[in-house]
């Protein structure tokens, strides 16, 4: 007999065609990616409750209900929009924790050391995530000691036009830090740059 050994989950035997059944059901969902709205850079700055420049300090994985998220702490360098925080906790959507492994389509990676400026959205469950998935995300490179890069990859993800639902391809955006903070200075007082 086979039952099912994760934590408050059922123990009772599993038959053999809902094993398949649940095989086939979890097996299709990992081979469907994510599907985005997509957010212009005015649109992110608009629906951000949060916008850090920070550096990723340390994380660990939680489950919350079914799901794993990844929590980063990111140590806060820089505060474009929102409260003044030191560190801020970044939840991302999969990883490991008590022998289960998530994951989701779309979803970005962090390394410890590594700077970004981040576009953050707090919902009502308190979770605080980066906004559209990769969209909100912008790493920093050194460029010149005067003038770092901000560098947001294009998503490979299947991208939505709003309004229209049609597909459109995402592009990267690469700019001065400098310019970024013009930008979000820009949309934040009532005008775009």
């Amino acid at each position: 007999m086979t039952s099912i050994g994760l934590r408050g989950a059922c123990t009772e035997p599993v038959r053999p065609c809902l094993r398949i059944g649940l095989f086939l059901a979890f097996g299709l969902l990992r081979l469907t990616g994510a599907t985005l709205e997509q957010l212009s850079l005015d649109d992110m700055i608009q629906k951000s409750t949060a916008i850090v420049r920070g550096t990723v300090a340390d994380f660990h994985t939680a489950a919350q209900g079914p799901l794993i998220y990844t929590h980063y702490s990111i140590r806060v360098t820089e505060q474009f929009k929102g409260s003044s925080q030191e560190i801020v906790d970044v939840a991302v959507p999969g990883g490991t924790a008590n022998n289960v492994r998530q994951t989701f389509a779309g979803t970005p990676q962090f390394r410890v050391g590594d700077d970004y400026v981040f576009f953050l959205w707090t919902g009502r469950s308190g979770l605080t995530q980066v906004i559209g998935l990769t969209q909100g995300l912008f790493a920093l490179s050194p460029g010149s000691a005067d003038a770092p890069t901000v560098t947001r990859a294009a998503s490979r993800e299947v991208m939505l036009e709003r309004g229209t639902g049609r597909q459109v391809k995402d592009q990267a955006i690469v700019m001065t830090l400098a310019d970024l903070r013009a930008r979000i200075a820009a949309a934040l007082n009532g005008g775009s740059k």
